[in-house]
């Protein structure tokens, strides 16, 4: 589904970011005091401090629109796509999209509504004024920019790579992974880069992602490429059976791996595409995205 997510964003948004908290504890004893070091409790575990990508520059402050002219947003998301989208317990919409529409919402001091759709329904349902603004992981790319406006990005999709544990790289250059075989899914933005960047490397195209993560798990490649978002979940899921993590850090080329993720609007609906872009930044500032982001993802994808 992340796949898909991030055709939405690649979007992806798949996913549609996360993180988590690295253990460190133990001392180390010396001269005369190393067995009873040894023998005693060991200092409890503590979390590390966490750290959420920033998408906003603190120096670009978005001027603050009229916003009295606005009554209420009607936001449309898609119905199955958690943790960004989903139907909670109460039957009601939930999901990091729609947490952060309220959010919005709650800044701007108007009323929200939130409508669940097909994501393939969304843009028809928008142009045909059935709703104000689209909140589900949407790519921002040239084609979709020909249909609607965007607001600024309010996440990134980063490519990243995956090795099994015990041949994790911190690092990840084209001249690093000569001969070694790359799984990536076929017909991808991923595939793409790594037939462009990583020459030398011998890439194992996939019909999806399953496949390719299942390749990694039983060793038949030595590292898989492709969307950082899905690839986190899958790292802190069941699925992966704890075999594997990131290798290297982001690649987050536009060129390859779109410009980010936006609200849509319609055409020309300048005023609330500012709006948004106000509302966002605050939300940023004042640490709700923060609290959101850490809410719903426990692996970092960047």
């Amino acid at each position: 589904m992340l796949t898909t997510l991030f055709q939405h964003s690649s979007l992806s948004l798949s996913a549609r970011a996360v993180l988590a908290a690295l253990a460190f504890c133990g001392a180390l004893a010396l001269g005369e005091r190393e067995a009873a070091a040894q023998a005693a409790p060991k200092p409890p575990v503590e979390a590390a401090p966490q750290a959420v990508p920033g998408f906003w520059d603190p120096r670009r402050r978005p001027e603050r629109p009229d916003l009295s002219r606005l009554t209420v947003i009607r936001f449309l998301t898609e119905t199955d796509y958690p943790p960004f989208n989903f139907t909670g317990p109460d039957g009601n919409p939930a999901g990091f999209n729609v947490d952060l529409a309220r959010a919005i919402c709650d800044e701007i001091k108007v009323t929200c509504t939130i409508q669940m759709r097909r994501f393939d329904t969304l843009l028809d349902a928008l142009t045909s004024n059935k709703g104000d603004a689209i909140i589900a992981s949407m790519a921002v790319t040239p084609p979709m920019r020909a249909r609607v406006d965007f607001s600024d990005p309010y996440y990134r999709a980063p490519a990243r790579f995956v090795s099994r544990k015990d041949a994790v790289m911190p690092e990840v250059r084209p001249e690093y992974l000569e001969g070694k075989k790359i799984g990536t899914v076929a017909g991808s933005a991923h595939e793409a880069y790594l037939k462009a960047m990583f020459t030398d490397a011998e890439i194992k195209s996939y019909p999806d992602s399953e496949t390719m993560r299942a390749a990694l798990r039983r060793g038949e490649v030595d590292f898989i490429f492709g969307d950082g978002i899905s690839l986190a979940f899958w790292i802190n899921g069941t699925d992966s059976a704890d075999c594997c993590a990131f290798s290297g850090g982001p690649f987050v080329e536009s060129r390859y791996f779109g410009e980010g993720i936006g609200i849509a609007v319609r055409k020309g609906n300048d005023l609330l595409r500012q709006a948004l872009n106000w509302a966002l930044f605050r939300v940023w500032e004042k640490g709700r995205y923060t609290d959101l982001w850490l809410r719903y993802f426990s692996i970092s994808p960047f």
